[in-house]
């Protein structure tokens, strides 16, 4: 099944959890912190503006992005956990 976003949405793979700390020590599942950083796999067409105008998107797919801790709406598609969220939730693209 192939997702394509509406509007100024994205299609978002979380990055996997820390299993092991800095410092070596092993976390389990309930103390792993939610990531905020992922990969944007779809991008959807973008948002019309109050002119009528479309405002095109500024991330595209591919690429590496950090979001707000509880931003988006996590969805499983064929086995497969991905956030869906606005452009807006996203704060930064990584280089």
């Amino acid at each position: 099944m192939t997702l394509t976003p509406l509007h100024d949405r994205v299609i978002v793979r979380s990055a996997e959890p820390e299993e092991v700390t800095k410092g070596g020590i092993i976390l389990p599942d309930t103390a792993k912190e939610k990531p905020q950083q992922g990969e944007v796999l779809e991008v959807g067409p973008g948002k019309v503006g109050d002119d009528g105008k479309a405002i095109a998107m500024q991330v595209k797919k591919g690429d590496k992005i950090l979001y707000g801790k509880y931003s988006g709406t996590e969805v499983t598609i064929d086995g497969k956990d991905v956030l869906i969220m606005r452009e807006s939730d996203i704060f930064a693209v990584i280089k």
